[in-house]
């Protein structure tokens, strides 16, 4: 008992020393020289310690973590509890072309003691072990990124949930970084089949799938080329890669398969006479509604990346879907006028046209975009399908005010931490690869964005191909049955958000209510057309603590969920 006891104490009064000497961080401001103290943030607070060893690319080492997160809308202190993670990571540098820059980001895996990997929840997220600390640098929006996966999202598509967050490592303040969700097979990020080894035959060995096609260095990386060039003219062809399963793990009937099913789609859009024959076209190979999308997505940051880089495509198994998927989005940091080659900061034309045309293609150019994309751009039925998807979204999801105010919060959240990133990275008024504009000022670069993001819309709405079709011909952009989705995150404090989703138009009501059965707000009481919707509920000081019931009604259709304040 006494050994207990003492060892209970000196661990006590280890965790003591250690957060005696987090109290606070003076960082020299690279601006000036001027000495900047760090110790509080309205945003989440992510301390790294490597105990001594240095971070490498591609082989993780070993490291502590703790994460602070009192909650939406409270406050951070380093003198506070790790009270959201505190243990054992392992941690790499990740990324290409961003390892050039002194602000690195890394790859995280949260781990047990014994140093098996571990699911936990940070800052709100579902279970996972893999995340992304992503490291805004040469956006010096710091948001392109979170801003295209809110897009993404809110057309009702999986994209990387997002939190901005303040970050520590080794004592050294190290400014603004995201934390992401690694694009993975998982219930609640790529919902797809777990494929195992002993899956090589039949349905099971159909899926779950994902392919990446994207630059080769910075992971372990094994894949095959195509049988197609780009174009007549190109000097590489496209490499697809093995992302799920992993390159180690999956075994030569897997490969054979999705090689072959890959190759079986190329093929018919290389050599078909009839490609969007709805039996034996890309109809019969694609998931079609992701792929418009996927193009719409990209076409609205005009991202120089897009088709050729950071591009996913996944495959569940045929019992549960036998076609292919275009997404998650990923990588977009560039995208919205931030890139000064590729036209990347014009707002006119079409991203996928440009990189297409062999012509504006320098010879040495080794990342290309499959010659399929181009082959979809100039078909009927794809320019048709979207055209109408852009009718559908172009008013909830991207409109002007809608990401205008999207961008305006994240403005916001960004005030008191922003000025301590660019004085840790003075890159303000400076020219940092591919920058197109550099403005001297952080409201500038805001200002810049905003305004880009209106002369590019205003463009894509005036220039969308395709053109009106029949209702009979329109793709099924709306959801198939009534759905009340649990919401997320639950519990919560002070905001979650409720989604759901209507097959045809209705009267909607949403209620809150407590767990007296007693009704305590309605968020909604409107009619609204077929489609997907979310809604937040911020509780703030109005409700307290405790089991709350939200109901939708929509038409005939009811449904009740129950959700849990914790304040």
């Amino acid at each position: 008992m006494k050994n207990i006891f003492l060892s209970l104490l000196m661990f006590l009064i280890v965790t003591s020393i250690m957060h005696s000497q987090s109290e606070k961080i003076i960082f020299s401001s690279g601006n000036d020289g001027s000495l900047i103290e760090f110790t509080s943030s309205n945003l989440p607070i992510i301390v790294i310690n490597t105990n001594g060893q240095i971070i490498v690319d591609d082989e993780k080492i070993t490291a502590d973590m703790g994460v602070i997160y009192n909650g939406e809308g409270v406050r951070n202190y380093l003198t506070d509890p790790y009270n959201n993670y505190n243990g054992k990571i392992g941690i790499e540098i990740r990324g290409s072309s961003s390892q050039q820059f002194p602000k690195k980001q890394y790859a995280v895996k949260t781990r047990d003691a014994l140093g098996n990997d571990l699911d936990v929840s940070l800052l709100g997220f579902p279970e996972e072990s893999d995340w992304i600390l992503f490291a805004p640098y040469n956006d010096k929006s710091l948001m392109r990124d979170v801003l295209v996966y809110k897009i993404a999202a809110s057309m009702g598509r999986y994209a990387s949930r997002s939190k901005f967050c303040e970050v520590v490592l080794n004592d050294e303040y190290i400014g603004v970084y995201v934390l992401l969700e690694k694009v993975k097979r998982d219930a609640n990020r790529v919902n797809i089949k777990k494929l195992e080894p002993q899956d090589i035959s039949g349905d099971a060995l159909t899926g779950g799938y994902i392919i990446k096609i994207d630059k080769t260095d910075g992971e372990n990386n094994d894949g095959w080329y195509s049988t197609y060039l780009p174009y007549p003219q190109a000097q590489y062809s496209v490499f697809y890669q093995y992302h799920y399963p992993k390159p180690d793990e999956i075994v030569q009937q897997q490969k054979d398969y999705i090689q072959n099913k890959i190759f079986q789609f190329e093929t018919m859009m290389s050599l078909g006479s009839n490609i969007s024959d709805s039996t034996t076209g890309y109809p019969k190979f694609l998931d079609t509604d992701s792929f418009v999308d996927f193009f719409i997505v990209n076409e609205v940051a005009k991202n120089v990346d897009g088709y050729r880089l950071s591009t996913y495509l996944y495959k569940d198994r045929d019992s549960r879907n036998p076609k292919i998927f275009a997404g998650p989005v990923w990588d977009f940091n560039l995208g919205f006028g931030n890139a000064d080659y590729y036209d990347g900061w014009l707002t006119t034309g079409w991203q996928l046209q440009f990189l297409t045309d062999y012509q504006n293609m320098p010879s040495g150019e080794p990342f290309l975009t499959p010659t399929w994309w181009r082959k979809l751009f100039d078909d009927t039925t794809f320019r048709n399908k979207v055209y109408s998807r852009w009718q559908n979204v172009k008013n909830e999801v991207v409109n002007t005010q809608k990401i205008y105010g999207y961008i305006d919060s994240l403005t916001v959240l960004l005030d008191e931490s922003k000025t301590r990133n660019f004085e840790k990275w003075p890159v303000l008024g400076v020219w940092v690869w591919p920058n197109y504009y550099v403005g001297q000022t952080y409201q500038q670069e805001i200002s810049y964005l905003k305004n880009w993001i209106a002369f590019r819309l205003n463009w894509m709405d005036n220039n969308m191909i395709g053109e009106p079709t029949n209702i009979e011909d329109l793709p099924s952009i709306f959801a198939s049955e009534f759905s009340l989705e649990q919401n997320y995150p639950n519990p919560f404090n002070p905001s979650t958000t409720i989604s759901w989703q209507m097959p045809v138009a209705s009267n909607v009501t949403l209620t809150i209510h407590n767990a007296l059965g007693e009704e305590v707000t309605t968020l909604v009481n409107e009619f609204m057309n077929a489609g997907f919707y979310s809604k937040v509920l911020n509780a703030q000081s109005t409700m307290p603590s405790g089991v709350y019931f939200y109901q939708l009604k929509a038409g005939n259709y009811s449904q009740t969920k129950k959700m849990t304040i914790l304040k």
